[in-house]
C-alpha cells in the first residue's frame, strides 16, 4: 500500500478502483438485467432521477419514487411522490426490474416495503439493492449517534447536503433480515453478497483514510470478517407462477 501521508486523492485511486464502488457494481447489474421493452422502477430516485435518466431510451417504462420534491420534469420519465411502503402511483405485476440504492436502512417497517415491492413485480422480476451492512463500523456509529446529529456529520465528513442526509433505522440490513423479509412475501434470494468501498466517512484526514483502507483490505479477505464490510448488495426475485 503507499504511505499514509499521500493525498486521499492518491489513496482512493490506488487501492479503491472506481469499477469496484458499490455504485458502479449495481449499475452494472441493472445494465445486465435490463431487457428490451421492460419497465423499470427506481426506488429513492432523488430529486432530478440521475440514475433513471441514464436508462432514457432503454427500457420501454421508466418509474421513479421518492418522498423528495422533484426539480425535474421529462415526459420520458414518470416521477411519483410515493414512499416504497405505499406505492400507490405504481400498478401490481407491472415491474420487470426494480432497484434502489442506500435506501432500506432508512425504512422503519420494512417489512411494508418488501409487501409492496414483492406487489409491484411481474412474474419473474427482481429487485437490485445495495444497504449498508449492519456490522459496518459506520452503520454502528449510525445507530449509536442520535439521528439529529446525522446530517451535520456527514455532511462534515463526505460534504453531503444535510437536507440529503435521512433518520436511519437499519431493519433490514443483515443476510438474516433479508432473508426473512423476502420469505414473508414469498421473493426469493437469487443473489446475495457484502461488498466493501473506499472509507468514506475518513476522507478528511489521510492518516485515518489510510487506516481505514488497510480495515477494508483484511476484511474483505475472509468469509468471516466480510460481514463487517460497509455494503450490502442483493438481489429478490419474484417466481414465476
Amino acid at each position: 500500500m503507499i504511505g499514509f501521508l499521500k493525498p486521499v486523492e492518491d489513496q482512493m485511486r490506488t487501492h479503491f478502483p472506481s469499477d469496484t464502488h458499490p455504485n458502479r457494481v449495481i449499475e452494472r447489474t441493472i445494465l445486465e438485467r435490463l431487457k428490451p421493452g421492460a419497465t423499470v422502477l427506481d426506488i429513492g430516485c432523488g430529486r432530478t432521477a440521475p440514475n433513471l435518466s441514464q436508462l432514457i431510451g432503454k427500457a420501454e417504462k421508466l418509474y421513479g419514487i421518492d418522498v423528495v420534491d422533484f426539480t425535474i420534469d421529462d415526459p420520458r420519465m414518470q416521477l411519483f411522490a410515493n414512499d416504497v411502503r405505499d406505492m400507490k402511483d405504481i400498478p401490481s405485476n407491472s415491474v420487470d426490474l426494480a432497484y434502489s440504492r442506500a435506501v432500506m436502512e432508512h425504512l422503519e417497517e420494512p417489512e411494508r416495503a418488501y409487501a409492496e415491492i414483492a406487489r409491484v413485480l411481474k412474474p419473474g422480476g427482481v429487485y437490485v439493492f445495495t444497504t449498508p451492512s449492519i456490522y459496518d463500523y459506520g452503520s454502528i456509529a449510525a445507530l449509536l449517534i442520535p439521528n439529529r446529529f446525522h446530517a451535520k456529520i456527514v455532511s462534515a465528513t463526505e460534504g453531503r447536503a444535510g437536507e440529503d442526509v435521512f433518520p436511519t433505522v437499519f431493519g433490514s440490513n443483515s443476510r438474516r433480515a433479508i432473508t426473512r423479509h423476502a420469505a414473508q412475501v414469498r421473493l426469493g434470494v437469487d443473489h446475495f453478497a457484502y461488498i466493501g468501498q473506499y472509507p468514506s466517512y475518513l476522507v478528511f484526514n489521510r492518516v485515518l483514510f489510510w487506516l481505514g483502507s488497510i480495515y477494508q483490505k483484511v476484511i474483505e479477505k475472509f468469509a468471516l470478517t466480510q460481514p463487517l464490510q460497509g455494503w450490502i448488495f442483493c438481489t429478490l426475485k419474484k417466481p414465476l407462477p
